[in-house]
């Protein structure tokens, strides 16, 4: 009986650890990564107007060593908590795969160990980025796509050199060149009607 109870003990903790079997959790990576941007700490930036300058690399004082299991990197942008407060949508999770921090990628690129330079890219923000507050961060990954590093624009608890984006709302600049092509094609489909019509009119006297 208690070796039938230990077995169906055993079971349970087994089931109950499956979920987290295999998840990343943002406390157990290395900030091993030096990550810069262009926007001074309270620039305000337009969607659809504004550049960002992001340059990302491995840390200098570290060794190529460090970054030997690196293959990817991906730079996102990330809600500062100030833009998460009552916003489940956005709430920071330590297990990076339910984390809903960095939800916008700005680019993904192949890392090679044995080069130390960095790498940088201008990035237009894009028009659907949400209004809030920002900062950015790198993740480095593995060969099994796993987060092993990362590294931010700001420090441990999000407070320094953060970065304001204002989203474009209204008509796309294309809406607005379809709507008129369409109404021009309206209008001359009109006239086509009547100038018809007027010499099925003028046939039938």
């Amino acid at each position: 009986m208690a070796a039938r109870r230990l077995l169906l003990a055993s079971l349970v903790l087994s089931c109950s650890l499956l979920p987290c079997y295999g998840a990343v959790l943002f406390s157990s990576l290395q900030r091993t990564l030096a990550v810069t941007a262009s926007p001074t700490s309270g620039q305000v930036l337009k969607g659809g107007v504004d550049k960002i300058t992001v340059t990302w690399g491995l840390n200098q004082t570290l060794t190529a060593e460090t970054g030997s299991t690196y293959k990817t990197i991906k730079v996102k942008l990330c809600y500062a908590p100030t833009s998460q407060v009552d916003r489940a949508w956005r709430k920071t999770v330590d297990s990076i795969k339910k984390d809903r921090t960095c939800q916008h990628e700005i680019v993904a690129r192949p890392y090679n160990s044995a080069n130390k330079t960095s790498q940088s890219l201008e990035w237009t923000v894009e028009r659907d980025v949400p209004t809030a507050t920002y900062f950015i961060r790198a993740y480095a990954y593995n060969a099994d796509e796993s987060e092993v590093a990362y590294g931010q624009t700001t420090d441990a608890y999000k407070t320094t050199s953060l970065f304001q984006v204002e989203s474009i709302t209204g008509r796309h600049m294309t809406m607005d060149i379809c709507s008129i092509c369409f109404s021009v094609f309206s209008v001359v489909s009109l006239l086509v009607f009547f100038y018809i019509e007027k010499r099925k009119s003028k046939r039938s006297q």
